[in-house]
C-alpha cells in the first residue's frame, strides 16, 4: 500500500505566517549585524551556515506543528447506543433554597455538564409535577438539548403536586414506540427530583420498567432540613395552617424505584454532590453494539520533527559559531 503523508492541522493560512513572522526577525538580525559589524571583517560562510542552522529547525519546528503522519492502517470501530431519557422534577419545591442558588439552578448546571459527558449518545428531556410533558425527544443534538435545559423553569407545568410515575410511564412508552428505530439501544432514565410524590400508579410502572429491562438512575435533590419556597417575593404558604411550607429531601421512593429497576440513587444536597457518580454508572453500562465500521487510520509522527529540531536548536545554543574574526 502506498503510503501518504496526511497533515493533522494542516492550516497554511498559520504556517506562512510564522514563516513570515521568523523571516521577518531574522531579516532584522542580520540588518543590526551588518551595521554593528560593518567596519569589521566578517566570514560570510560562517553567517551562512548560521542562517541554515536555524532556518533548518525553524522549519521542522513547523512540520511538526503541521502534525504529519505518515502511512496507513485499517482500525474496525464499533459503535455503540445508548438512549437515555432525563425526567426532571419542575414542580414549585424544586425552587426551594436550601441548595444554592436553588435546587432547580444546581440540577440545569449538573446537567449542562451531562449531557456534554454522553454526547455519542441519544439523549431525551422530560418534564413533569401533577402531570408530564415530553420536552424534547430523543436526539443526538447537543445544542437543542442546552437550550431546552436553560428554558427549564417551574411555570412550564401545571403544579397541582407531584405524580413521579407520570415521567416513568412516558418515558417507557417512548422507548416502546422508538423499538423499531434503535432496538438493540441500551435504555436508561435518570430521575431527578427532591423525592415528593401524591400519585398512586408508581407500583405498576416499575413492574413495567422491570419486565422491560430499563434501569432508572434517581438522583435526589434537596436536603433533610429542607427550606421554604420562594414565590413572587414572598414565601409560599402551607394551604391548611397558612404557615411558611417546609420542602425537604424525600428519598424514599427515589431509593426504591432505583432498586427495583436495577439502577442507583445519587444525591445532591449541602453535603453530598454525586451527580459526578451518577454520571460515572450511567457511563458503566455497557450500550448494545448497533453497528461496526473499518477506518484507515494513521499515525501522527509529529515528535520526530519536534524532536529532530530541539537537538538542532540544543547545537545552536552550546555551539555558537563565531561570525567576527578578531
Amino acid at each position: 500500500m502506498r503510503e501518504i503523508m496526511i497533515w493533522a492541522y494542516p492550516d497554511k493560512g498559520l504556517i506562512l505566517g510564522m514563516v513570515v513572522v521568523f523571516l521577518l526577525l531574522y531579516n532584522i538580525y542580520l540588518f543590526r549585524f551588518y551595521r554593528i559589524n560593518k567596519k569589521l571583517r566578517v566570514k560570510k560562510t560562517r553567517l551562512a551556515y548560521k542562517l541554515v542552522l536555524r532556518g533548518l529547525y525553524v522549519l521542522l519546528f513547523l512540520i511538526a506543528l503541521a502534525g504529519p503522519s505518515i502511512g496507513s492502517a485499517l482500525k474496525e470501530i464499533k459503535e455503540e447506543g445508548r438512549d437515555i431519557f432525563i425526567a426532571v422534577d419542575l414542580s414549585r419545591s424544586m425552587n426551594a433554597t436550601d441548595i444554592a442558588p436553588s435546587r432547580l439552578q444546581r440540577v440545569k448546571f449538573e446537567l449542562k455538564n451531562l449531557v456534554r459527558t454522553f454526547s455519542g449518545d441519544r439523549l431525551g428531556l422530560i418534564i413533569f409535577s401533577s402531570e408530564a410533558f415530553l420536552q424534547c425527544p430523543l436526539t443526538f443534538d447537543q445544542n437543542v438539548l442546552q437550550l431546552h435545559i436553560d428554558g427549564l423553569n417551574t411555570d412550564l407545568v401545571p403544579n397541582q403536586g407531584t405524580d413521579i410515575a407520570a415521567p416513568l410511564a412516558m418515558a417507557l412508552d417512548r422507548f416502546r414506540q422508538d423499538a423499531d428505530v434503535a432496538p438493540n439501544t441500551a435504555k436508561t432514565i435518570i430521575l431527578i427530583s427532591d423525592g415528593e410524590d401524591w400519585g398512586e400508579n408508581l407500583p405498576p410502572v416499575i413492574d413495567q420498567l422491570r419486565e422491560a429491562g430499563i434501569s432508572v438512575f434517581s438522583l435526589g435533590v434537596g436536603t433533610e432540613a429542607g427550606s421554604t419556597i420562594p414565590e413572587k417575593g414572598s414565601v409560599l404558604l402551607d394551604r391548611t395552617t397558612r404557615q411558611p411550607a417546609i420542602t425537604i429531601l424525600e428519598a424514599d421512593n427515589l431509593k426504591m424505584i432505583a432498586n427495583q429497576t436495577e439502577g442507583q440513587y445519587f444525591e445532591l444536597s449541602d453535603v453530598a454532590q454525586e451527580m459526578p457518580l451518577l454520571i460515572q454508572e450511567v457511563q458503566r453500562l455497557e450500550g448494545a453494539v448497533i453497528g461496526s465500521r473499518t477506518v484507515e487510520a494513521s499515525a501522527n509522527k509529529y515528535f520526530y520533527f519536534l524532536l529532530a529540531g530541539l537537538v538542532l536548536a540544543f547545537i545552536d545554543m552550546i555551539y555558537p559559531v563565531k561570525t567576527i574574526a578578531l
